[in-house]
């Protein structure tokens, strides 16, 4: 997690971008993956995979963490009661982060870019939970990382296509149709982009 702090001071290239996974990706953990890159130095890089779901429900995580009491999980609004837990990557599972929108700040909350930022402390998620957080927020559980030039290599290799994130395609909760709306927004075709690397 260094990474974060260094790149607050040298923003990469990549920062505030998707990665979209290719149909060649060799690792099944990040197959038809859409990662926001938070941090990207010399160090290596970091982001949240943002269209793979946990199992585990929002206010079930709540009473895990001792935010709420369960009988009190009833009482939640209905957005609350269904804020999606995103499986954010392979690395630090049991960690939790949230991505937010830049109108909710607390010490801890870091920019990741002009409109995006990131907390890692409970304090977001009674914010949340009592309907005082961020207008726009998605959670993750873990993260995805990268060492040095890493990425570099993954994207040089056709592991991966870049693009600049939007806020809408980054926040919204159309799981599914994510990665395939991602690419017609940035006018790939999947079914040639299929055929072009299956000959790689």
């Amino acid at each position: 997690m260094d990474i974060l702090k260094s790149t607050q001071r040298d923003k990469g290239f990549l920062n505030g971008q998707f990665l979209i996974a290719m149909p060649s990706m060799s690792d099944d953990r990040f197959a038809r993956t859409v990662i926001y890159v938070c941090a990207h130095s010399d160090e290596g890089a970091m982001g949240f995979i943002i269209n793979q779901l946990q199992p585990m429900e929002f206010p079930d995580l709540l009473v895990q963490l001792g935010v709420i009491d369960e009988e009190e999980t009833i009482r939640l609004p209905r957005e609350m009661r269904h804020f999606m837990v995103r499986n954010g990557g392979p690395v630090d599972r049991t960690r939790g982060f949230v991505l937010h929108s830049d109108d909710y700040m607390v010490d801890s909350t870091m920019p990741v870019s002009e409109d995006v930022c990131l907390t890692a402390t409970i304090d977001i998620l009674r914010a949340i939970a009592g309907n005082g957080g961020p207008s726009q927020a998605l959670m993750t559980l873990g993260y995805s990382g990268w060492g040095a030039g890493q990425l570099e290599a993954e994207i040089v290799e056709n592991g991966w296509l870049t693009c600049p994130a939007s806020m809408d395609l980054l926040f919204d909760t159309d799981i599914a149709t994510k990665y395939e709306r991602l690419l017609n927004h940035i006018g790939i075709d999947l079914s040639r982009l299929v055929n072009a690397v299956g000959h790689a």
